[in-house]
């Protein structure tokens, strides 16, 4: 890092302890548009205050489970027709393979991710599901969460909005779950917007979801979606609905910042991508408003700009695969371990591989799947270095 410049430490300090209230985030956003350094310096400190000189990774292999879905986002890559060349549904048999695959190239994190309740809006799904011996979706993801289990894998899961007994279900085999709520205002689903054909990003039934895993005390993995068409203002209030729901149930792990990027075949795909700069301001706000939490940013999503993640306060990259691609963003693959690590140490940082529940979150897990990670465990709590690479 460079030096730091003046006002950072002083911005550090009146910040109260994540205790800074909307119009304290407005401010400091509005104060960092003709020059973001202090607000980004901030950051850093905070983090490393918080977090120490640690940047980790979860290594993980992608699940394309089911890629069908009754939503319609305009910017969204993922969802497919069963009649399309890239629709998905991995039988056990192409679970299992990838499953040994991803042993042996010393994968830690088993990413089952399906669009959102594939069966109730494709009879293909649901006859699919009866082929395979399974009568819903919910019961075929515990399945490959226990077959991830056997081949000594974690997993974590990805599956919209899932009702309270679905997360019953895989709480019993899911380390942490994942959600992301991208934005918590009702206004990007409106008509015209990118949410409007897509009825599971609206904004109460995410955070409902979120409530019911936080009453379970499930680790959870949720975030927001910036450069989409929101205000500053509801950018803001979407990070403060998150640190409000981590203030009431204790159970949000990290908080993914994820900048969006247009890709072709979308309603968006002539759409500018988010701001470098704004994007980094973002996360630095986020850090700013949760100094504790952990705080990701895909790097396949930000090729050029990497370091500029480290130095706007994040202390996590995410998941990345050595063997299957960003089926959410095929685009943008993720970058080679080796370069995640020279860019993790340029920065002074130190990369390593953790689970995909953070260690602190470890007494929220069952205890035999505790037990599985034990014997994996560092001194720090996160993967043995011998396990990963």
């Amino acid at each position: 890092m460079s030096r730091l410049v003046t006002g950072s430490e002083e911005l550090v300090g009146s910040l109260g302890g994540g205790k800074t209230t909307r119009e304290d985030l407005l401010r400091i956003y509005e104060e960092s548009g003709s020059d973001p350094r202090r607000l980004l310096d901030a950051a850093w400190l905070i983090g490393r205050r918080k977090k120490g000189h640690t940047v980790t990774f979860s290594k993980k292999a992608f699940f394309n489970v089911i890629n069908m879905c009754r939503d319609i986002c305009s910017y969204c890559t993922y969802r497919a027709e069963p009649e399309s060349a890239k629709a998905s549904m991995m039988p056990v048999s192409q679970v299992k393979k990838l499953l040994q695959t991803a042993r042996r190239h010393n994968c830690v994190e088993a990413l089952f991710v399906t669009g959102e309740s594939p069966e109730e809006g494709y009879p293909q799904v649901r006859e699919w599901l009866r082929q395979q011996g399974f009568s819903s979706m919910i019961e075929y993801l515990d399945h490959c969460s226990r077959l991830a289990l056997d081949e000594g894998l974690f997993p974590h899961t990805n599956a919209g909005n899932l009702n309270a007994d679905q997360l019953d279900v895989l709480k019993r085999t899911n380390v942490s779950l994942g959600l992301m709520l991208e934005s918590s205002s009702d206004r990007l689903s409106m008509e015209g917007m990118p949410h409007h054909m897509a009825p599971s990003k609206n904004p109460k039934a995410r955070i409902k979801v979120l409530e019911n895993a936080g009453k379970r005390r499930i680790p959870m993995t949720t975030g927001i979606l910036i450069g989409i068409g929101e205000t500053p203002r509801e950018m803001i209030d979407s990070i403060l609905t998150i640190r409000d729901l981590h203030k009431r149930y204790g159970n949000i792990q990290e908080v993914i910042v994820q900048n969006f990027q247009p890709e072709s075949g979308t309603m968006m795909q002539s759409s500018p991508g988010a701001d470098p700069g704004y994007f980094a301001r973002v996360i630095a706000l986020t850090r700013v408003a949760m100094p504790e939490m952990n705080v990701q940013a895909p790097p396949n999503l930000s090729p050029r700009s990497c370091r500029d993640l480290l130095s706007a306060g994040i202390n996590d990259w995410g998941g990345i695969s050595p063997i299957t691609p960003d089926f959410v963003n095929p685009e943008f693959p993720w970058p080679q371990l080796d370069r995640v690590e020279e860019i993790s140490s340029d920065a002074g940082l130190k990369l390593q591989c953790r689970f995909p529940v953070y260690p602190e979150f470890m007494d929220m897990i069952p205890p035999d799947l505790a037990g599985r990670i034990a014997s994996l465990q560092d001194e720090h709590g996160l993967v043995r270095e011998d396990r990963w690479r």
